[in-house]
């Protein structure tokens, strides 16, 4: 019996499941990408490093007036998606405490009220979110008075597309839990998302010229009233804040040159056997995953393609259900939000100091945040207290991986990270309380570590 075409195949189940518009269109051009040589792929040595960037410290402070006007203008969009199941998580990861009794969005939400206090500006918080993130998201900002805008949605929802077998690339069957046949088409999706919810109209019909789009676990990034301001005198219509790297950004996506253009680079774009990935003194710009949009730009974009920007394609190798190794091995069509970078013409990078960039993807990056290496004010800010790049954690996934075993580890809560630049744990570890780390620290268990100890210096 002859299978049917695996793109009709895809983009029929698809279509039957709800996908439409934009987001069938992005979709379609993904398939086309993975029939092409090395789809998805960039190999180090047809890449150039980047030269120096704009800065935001070199940036001015717009004038009270002009800073009130152009945050009028701006929505705070934050990616809010993610259920956090690799660290053993069931519900929102953007819910998890970063400081005692406050999460994610309490966070986020007191750095937007702040800013609308400071500069009398509107500037609307919008979520998008998926379907399994969107309710207990939006209970959890209840609590906050007049946080909605008029006329301005409170979140979308992003898309979805269905897994691919990796051996005949027809969409997979999953009878046991159908909804692990499904997955999101990466953060990429943001463009063709706002679109087909309706989302973008709603916005740009609201008054709202300008979108900054960043992660719901980097607390690191603030609307800076001199971005937008910048981004509106320049008319820039994408621009994506980068961060110089250090050896913490080794598996994240760095900025290089590819055929006269500035492109982005992620882990899943690397071909087997490049080691160039890692080299952070050759690519030393770090994708934040911070953007700024222009909407008007974007719209007028998809009015002649309706899956505008056209983004590189990621191959993301996974199993249908990702708890069961041996479950069926499936592949993920996905892009990057950032990657708009090398499509939009007149798209620009800018540098940022690392204090915009505090991302939480893992056990090792929760310790840090959760550690006295990070202040959180009464305006939503999380400050730095360290010098220099800060410190790396590395910790034993067998015992700090999933958060229910990392919490038994740390039952006092996180050691003193703030003059620490190493803090590596290998084997089972338990910490007391009051511990202090200081320059490169190495632990190796079995061991408990007593209350009060102060480990390397």
């Amino acid at each position: 019996m002859n299978r049917p075409d695996p793109v009709i195949a895809v983009l029929t189940k698809a279509e039957a499941g709800g996908v439409r518009g934009a987001e069938l269109a992005a979709l379609h051009r993904r398939l086309r990408q993975l029939g092409e040589r090395q789809a998805g792929l960039l190999p180090g040595k047809v890449l150039e490093p980047l030269a120096d960037l704009p800065c935001l410290d070199e940036l001015p402070e717009p004038p009270p007036g002009r800073a009130r006007d152009v945050l009028d203008q701006l929505v705070v969009v934050k990616l809010n998606g993610g259920l956090g199941t690799s660290m053993g998580l069931a519900g929102p990861k953007s819910l998890l405490e970063v400081k005692p009794g406050t999460s994610f969005l309490d966070v986020v939400a007191t750095q937007v009220l702040a800013a609308r206090a400071r500069y009398g500006a509107r500037l609307p918080l919008v979520l998008m979110n998926s379907a399994a993130t969107r309710g207990p998201s939006r209970e959890a900002l209840r609590r906050y008075d007049g946080l909605g805008v008029p006329g301005v949605p409170l979140d979308f929802l992003q898309g979805r597309e269905p897994k691919i077998r990796a051996d005949d690339l027809q969409p997979v069957r999953w009878p046991a839990d159908p909804q692990l046949e499904w997955c999101p088409p990466g953060h990429g999706d943001i463009y063709t998302a706002l679109a087909a919810t309706g989302t973008l109209d709603a916005l740009l019909g609201a008054g709202l010229r300008y979108a900054f789009v960043s992660n719901s676990d980097n607390l690191g990034a603030l609307a800076d009233v001199r971005l937008a301001a910048w981004l509106a005198a320049q008319q820039v219509p994408f621009a994506l804040e980068a961060v110089r790297g250090t050896p913490a950004d080794r598996k994240g996506g760095h900025l290089a040159r590819y055929q006269g253009r500035v492109v982005l680079r992620e882990t899943a774009q690397v071909p087997g056997g490049d080691t160039s990935f890692t080299d952070v003194e050759r690519w030393r710009w770090y994708n934040t995953n911070n953007v700024w949009i222009d909407l008007r730009a974007l719209s007028e974009l998809q009015a002649a393609d309706p899956a505008s920007p056209a983004l590189p394609l990621i191959v993301n190798r996974e199993t249908v259900d990702p708890r069961d190794p041996a479950s069926t091995p499936v592949i993920q069509l996905e892009s990057a939000m950032g990657a708009a970078i090398g499509s939009i013409p007149g798209a620009r990078a800018v540098q940022v100091p690392r204090s915009r960039f505090a991302p939480v993807k893992a056990s090792d990056d929760l310790l840090v945040v959760r550690s006295d290496a990070y202040e959180l004010s009464s305006d939503g800010q999380m400050r730095p207290r360290f010098d220099g790049p800060g410190p790396v954690v590395t910790l034993d996934k067998r015992f700090y991986k999933l958060l229910p075993d990392f919490e038994q580890r740390f039952p006092a809560g996180p050691p003193s990270l703030r003059r620490c630049r190493r803090f590596a744990v290998g084997g089972d570890v338990t910490f007391g309380a009051g511990i202090v780390a200081v320059g490169d620290v190495r632990v190796a268990g079995p061991r408990h570590v007593a209350d009060g100890e102060v480990l390397g210096g």
